[in-house]
């Protein structure tokens, strides 16, 4: 396994549709870009940003249901790549068990964002998709800290409306 950490959540201009990138935290540096839905890049922006809403949205309740059975996340895996969709898996220890539970990988980031659960990728899907990212100008300029993250989402939430998402 590949040890990544969340690089940047941004918005890929053709599609409009909002693109989260792993990146290698040794060696070549090599990212996984994984496009996910606005819900999802939403729930991720907020937990960096160490937002608490009043009332716990989705992954929240998940993050709530692993203390309250006295649980935690050990660690999130992106483990394939499938007719074009990725898989992951939340990797968790509850008391002396160890379970593997499908999930996502958008959710499975958002709940490690608020678990500050470590991510992975498959050795063998790093190799296959990783790229390697020659950071640009912009790139240059920003530091990729959980606020600049969240800024640049929020600068897209603000220019899109529910008509956007309509078939």
């Amino acid at each position: 396994m590949v040890e990544v950490r969340l690089s940047r959540v941004r918005v890929d201009l053709t599609s409009s549709t909002p693109v989260v990138l792993l990146q290698e935290t040794e060696g070549a540096h090599r990212s996984l870009p994984i496009f996910i839905g606005p819900p999802e890049a939403a729930s991720i922006a907020l937990a960096l940003q160490g937002v608490e809403p009043p009332r716990p949205m989705t992954h929240d309740l998940m993050e709530l249901l692993l203390d309250a059975l006295g649980a935690r996340l050990l660690r999130v895996v992106v483990t394939e790549l499938r007719e074009s969709t990725f898989y992951a898996e939340l990797q968790i220890r509850a008391g002396e068990r160890d379970l593997a539970v499908s999930c996502r990988p958008s959710d499975g980031i958002a709940l490690a964002a608020r678990t500050h659960s470590p991510l992975y990728v498959a050795d063998d899907l790093m190799d296959a998709e990783g790229l390697v990212i020659e950071p640009d100008e912009d790139d240059v300029r920003e530091a990729g800290t959980p606020e600049e993250l969240v800024d640049e989402f929020q600068k897209f939430l603000d220019t899109i409306s529910p008509e956007d998402f309509t078939p």
